[in-house]
């Protein structure tokens, strides 16, 4: 049995890939305009959003709350001062910022309540010490091991309190640890 096709077609593939790029473009085309129409209505139905806006006190008519300002204090370090305008003279919050409740000056900068600030040391040297014990128990352990190759139940017995001593190590051996168990002094 024999088909005939009876027509006019027309084969050439280079016709074919730009007719379906021309679609392709019209559609990525007319999706970009519903995109904006879109967004043109979604703007259009609400006002725009508040943005922060800088306004100085002098424009704004309120006094402001308090001025910072860096300074220098009796050793030519750099300090905060705070200029209170509830107090008066910002010359006469310095003085009192720079000296504590005895007239003296503080050891340590102090904040804006002229209480003098706190130094405090912390010491991880007896952590150090522990995690320097539990490193030379573990070499013992492994130094017995392998003296003791005939016993195969001292093995056993020495390689789980290895394992026991490797545990406690990796606890103890981290900066987390080491702040825990730290001792502050002031």
């Amino acid at each position: 049995m024999a088909m005939q096709i009876h027509g006019n077609y027309d084969h050439s593939g280079a016709d074919y890939a730009e007719r379906v790029k021309e679609k392709m473009t019209a559609e990525r085309a007319e999706k970009a305009k519903e995109a904006e129409k879109a967004a043109e209505e979604k703007n259009s139905g609400r006002l725009s959003e508040p943005k922060d806006e800088y306004i100085s006190s002098e424009k704004s008519g309120q006094k402001p709350t308090g001025l910072y300002r860096v300074g220098q204090d009796e050793n030519g370090n750099r300090k905060i001062f705070f200029d209170d305008p509830k107090a008066g003279h910002a010359k006469e919050q310095d003085d009192r910022s720079e000296k504590s409740e005895d007239g003296k000056a503080p050891k340590v900068g102090g904040g804006s309540q002229g209480k003098p600030a706190e130094k405090c040391v912390t010491n991880t040297d007896k952590v150090d010490r522990e995690i320097k014990k539990l490193k030379e128990k573990k070499q013992q352990l492994e130094q017995q091991i392998q003296s003791a190759s005939e016993d195969e139940k001292k093995i056993r017995e020495l390689e789980k309190k290895l394992v026991q001593v490797e545990n406690e190590l990796s606890q103890k051996d981290n900066d987390t640890y080491r702040r825990q168990n730290a001792s502050v002094s002031e």
